[in-house]
């Protein structure tokens, strides 16, 4: 899409007073607003940290994340649930999850981040893994939404809201996508979340397909060759003109297809695997030099490398290109409760070492540390 059309769409999907909602219930407030203007996301039409440098590096209209898929985590197989049980109870709760997750909101946006990422069907609890015999979903065989699962978002989305918040929400993640059917459940359950969405009146939700396009997914149309398919396919679910902002993100280290970057609203690169921080910078530029390219947001939503007090690391690099950076915390072997924002049970706090490096940093870079 053309810059001057990707505006317009933007500029559509956010004006007031569009949301469609089912007539049985009422209008809702909704208080935050995300959108695109070029490279740069707006905040309630206003680019975000306006006017902010740091170390030179312009921080404005970036989205720094971190990646907390695991906000509406459940287990629905009796044979691994007992793997998540917490410490202190020797049980697994998943309201208690997603209700400690909302609690731990207010500080994180404190210290400057303007944005997570959810996934439907979360991410590997053990950080990383070669199976995954453990049935998290929010869809059931034919796409359908599960209720729980919905109530538990629909929590996590209105505190975000109310704090001023974007979530980057996934649909699908490998391991767990082979879950659905078939190809038409995969497209029904893309239809009923973005209708669930719109239907709401969220305004503050970024829509990512699939977790790393290029992983193992079970449906062709989930992978790589085929995903700007579902990208063109959500951004075509409007209410009353207003529409979603829509990509796919791919596995560390890996630049987005010429379909995928033409098709995209936003573009979701991954650091893992990225050692030194120059490559994070030149992927960055890669991406900017795909065929079809036009100016969009670039954004890492996941990176396990930190060094945060390095002068030198993977978030400085992303920044140093005005690309926004997302931090990707998971428990290590023999590492305790208190570690990994993935591994499951999680301690949603600035709890560890790591996070409050990643949180002090990124409190410096934001300007969070002089307010």
């Amino acid at each position: 899409m053309r810059p001057c059309h990707r505006l317009l769409a933007a500029a559509v999907f956010f004006l007031p007073g569009l949301i469609h909602l089912p007539a049985a219930e009422p209008a809702v407030v909704r208080h935050t607003t995300v959108g695109i203007s070029g490279e740069k996301f707006l905040i309630n039409g206003r680019p975000t940290f306006p006017g902010r440098t740091w170390h030179g590096y312009s921080i404005e209209g970036l989205l720094p994340n971190a990646r907390m898929v695991q906000g509406i985590f459940d287990d629905l197989n009796p044979a691994t649930r007992s793997k998540w049980v917490y410490p202190d109870t020797g049980t697994w709760n998943p309201d208690r999850n997603t209700s400690e997750f909302i609690a731990a909101m207010p500080e994180w946006r404190r210290h400057g981040l303007l944005a997570f990422t959810l996934n439907l069907q979360g991410g590997s609890p053990e950080g990383y893994s070669k199976v995954q015999p453990w049935n998290n979903s929010a869809f059931d065989a034919a796409g359908n939404l599960r209720p729980d699962y919905l109530r538990r978002l629909e929590r996590i989305l209105d505190r975000a809201d109310e704090l001023g918040m974007v979530v980057i929400l996934g649909l699908y993640y490998f391991g767990q996508d082979g879950r659905l059917q078939d190809e038409a459940a995969v497209k029904n359950g893309v239809k009923l979340t973005v209708g669930w969405l719109l239907d709401r009146g969220y305004r503050n939700v970024l829509v990512e397909i699939d977790n790393e396009c290029n992983g193992s997914y079970h449906h062709p149309i989930l992978q790589s060759a085929r995903v700007h398919e579902l990208i063109a396919y959500a951004q075509s679910l409007s209410r009353q003109g207003r529409r979603l902002l829509v990509s796919t993100s791919y596995t560390g280290n890996k630049i987005p297809s010429s379909a995928v970057v033409q098709a995209s609203d936003y573009l979701l690169l991954h650091g893992n695997g990225v050692k030194f921080p120059d490559r994070i910078a030149e992927m960055v530029r890669e991406t900017r030099a795909v065929a079809g390219y036009t100016p969009k947001p670039i954004v890492f939503n996941e990176d396990d490398h930190y060094d945060f007090a390095k002068p030198q690391n993977n978030f400085v690099a992303a920044t140093s290109v005005h690309a926004s950076w997302g931090y990707f915390d998971y428990r290590f072997t023999g590492e305790g409760f208190d570690e990994g924002y993935q591994s499951v049970p999680v301690n949603w706090g600035i709890s560890s070492e790591r996070k409050r490096g990643f949180f002090g940093l990124l409190r410096e870079i934001t300007g969070a540390a002089e307010r």
